[in-house]
């Protein structure tokens, strides 16, 4: 898949939002479940919790 597949950061515009996938509790595959800008100065995301869209203004980090 070609970054021009993806949409335009709504934020930004300069990134483009690309899809993540992750994993239900249950262990079933959620495709798509949060999209997230490519540009890390925007950190611009939002994502499926429960049913509910969220959206975010930053990109919380984990850790090493």
């Amino acid at each position: 898949m070609d970054s021009r597949d993806f949409p335009e950061c709504v934020k930004c515009e300069d990134g483009v939002l690309v899809p993540l996938s992750d994993y239900g509790p249950d262990g079933a595959s959620l495709k798509f479940k949060a999209w997230a800008c490519t540009n890390p100065a925007c950190g611009f995301h939002m994502r499926i919790h429960k049913g509910e869209v969220s959206y975010g203004k930053i990109a919380g980090t984990t850790p090493a």
